[in-house]
């Protein structure tokens, strides 16, 4: 179960075909199995976590559920949880414990998601490796002799390794786009105040902004539904209408062009 989607997942969930209890302890198991090598985890919360999933059964059995309803997710640990660890992977912050959630957390704490826990980065997103992180080193699990990138490698190897079945994370100069692109899943940086920072420990704030590592691009676009929108508690959010990205989703490519620089693939230097 853990290396489907998220809308498959979705649909299984509401066919009764799974339940969020058994889908939760399926990645746990999975997590048991390869974090010691990945490393993409600073903290696990099982026990929220499972607490959350009975929750998330029991409103699916009542139906009227988000497309997220039941569905694990790993959070960047630079982004604020109420009386769970937010330590920016930094020593300072070891014994943080947040009175207050990020906005996004309680986004998706409101569309039933369940977290699995707080991901590894580079400290206090300064880096492009996470091998700076002031607790561990997160490994590509495609080949544990690279890096899966940075800042959000531990979002972007927990997605790739089937620890989650998305992640949140951060991008404020290629955080989330980089490690995307190491790990082999999808990363979006939403444009700039599209995404509420209110919660996200900053690191420049004019450009930080939380966005999707997902399996596939439909699960970005039904992540960005449930993050985005305007919000009072960030004095740069922008008060526009949120659309439904998922109308933006085509399945032909063929009219698109890719144009590539050839000075930057080698070709046409001296």
């Amino acid at each position: 179960m853990q290396n489907k989607t998220a809308h498959e997942l979705h649909s299984l969930l509401t066919a009764k075909k799974i339940s969020s209890v058994e889908l939760t302890e399926s990645i746990f198991t999975q997590i048991e199995k390869v974090e010691d090598k990945v490393k993409a985890y600073i903290t696990l919360t099982k026990e929220e976590a499972l607490k959350q999933a009975r929750a998330a059964d029991e409103q699916i059995a009542k139906g009227g559920v988000s497309l997220l309803t039941g569905i694990p997710i790993a959070v960047k640990d630079n982004m604020c949880t109420r009386g769970i660890l937010t330590t920016c992977s930094s020593k300072i912050l070891d014994n943080y414990l947040p009175p207050y959630n990020a906005t996004v957390v309680e986004k998706l704490n409101a569309a039933g998601a369940v977290m699995l826990g707080k991901t590894n980065l580079d400290e206090f997103a300064m880096g492009s490796s996470t091998e700076n992180s002031g607790f561990h080193t997160t490994h590509n699990p495609w080949d544990l002799t690279t890096v899966p990138g940075g800042s959000s490698g531990g979002s972007a190897a927990a997605v790739a390794a089937d620890e989650c079945i998305l992640a949140a994370g951060s991008d404020t100069g290629g955080s989330i786009r980089q490690p995307a692109s190491f790990c082999g899943v999808v990363g979006l940086k939403p444009t700039y105040g599209r995404v509420s920072r209110y919660g996200l420990v900053a690191f420049a704030s004019s450009l930080d902004q939380i966005g999707p590592l997902t399996k596939d691009v439909t699960d970005t676009a039904i992540l960005m539904n449930i993050i985005s929108g305007h919000d009072p508690l960030d004095s740069t959010s922008v008060n526009k209408a949120v659309p439904d990205y998922r109308k933006s989703l085509i399945n032909d490519a063929k009219k698109f062009r890719i144009g590539l620089i050839s000075d930057l693939m080698g070709k046409g230097i001296d």
